[in-house]
């Protein structure tokens, strides 16, 4: 059997106020090679303290928590030095709580319908650098997003886009590469390249994530962590020149 080093796994807390919920998922988490519970907490004060002592990766938090008091658990993790990352587990897709959780520093949104082997999978990317988002939340986000601008940056005027721009940038949200996206639209791999290069100098960006970000905040605010959705390439296909890899 292969086991990880403790320095290789994952290290996890759980946030949750639901004992039978957060009991269930700590020893389902504990059983995976690649992660370990640090500790199962039902309140943020008793969450802040073990994070304070303990080296910890991923928390995961559910949604009331994230949001609890002025202005939720992961801000004030934040001021107390926490530099890992955040998983908000959900009972629903949810636009709005799915962006305050974004807004509020959270690396993805979780959904629990979802089956463990994905959860193991999301916590795996967001503990890598990646964000996590369900598919049916992104095409929630997406459908908002390419319905209004692009904005420049949170304080500058929004720029319409064209409605060769609104697809480019919808498949780019879905996660799909410039070829993906130009066999969609019936257009040549070259014209999507020009058009999120287009895209590129509307948002004032120069990377696919960055971009993702400047449409997410055009119209859903200040957002403040880039979103890559979990849809991935076909098997076997590299990203095209200025694609970056999503998560899933």
């Amino acid at each position: 059997m292969n086991e990880q080093t403790g320095e290789s796994r994952i290290r996890l807390v759980l946030l949750d106020n639901q004992a039978l919920f957060r009991t269930s998922l700590g020893r389902l988490l504990a059983s995976q090679s690649g992660l370990e519970v640090v500790r199962e907490c039902s309140n943020c004060a008793e969450a802040l303290e073990v994070l304070r002592g303990s080296p910890v990766d991923v928390v995961l938090v559910d949604f009331d928590h994230a949001t609890e008091g002025r202005d939720g658990f992961m801000p004030a993790a934040r001021r107390n030095g926490y530099r890992g990352r955040f998983l908000v587990v959900a009972g629903a897709a949810d636009v709005r709580d799915s962006a305050m959780a974004i807004r509020l520093g959270a690396s993805g949104v979780f959904l629990k319908t979802e089956p463990p082997e994905r959860l193991v999978q999301a916590i795996t990317f967001v503990a890598n650098g990646a964000a996590w988002l369900d598919q049916r939340v992104i095409r929630l986000l997406a459908a908002q997003t390419v319905d209004g601008s692009l904005s420049v940056d949170d304080q500058g005027p929004a720029s319409p886009l064209t409605d060769r721009d609104k697809k480019v940038l919808l498949g780019i949200l879905e996660g799909l590469t410039n070829r993906r996206i130009g066999d969609e639209l019936g257009i040549s791999e070259g014209s999507v390249k020009a058009s999120v290069q287009h895209l590129f100098q509307k948002a004032g960006v120069r990377t696919r994530g960055r971009l993702v970000r400047a449409a997410l905040e055009g119209s859903l605010g200040t957002a403040r962590a880039r979103i890559r959705p979990p849809r991935s390439a076909t098997a076997g296909e590299a990203p095209s020149n200025g694609d970056e890899p999503h998560s899933t």
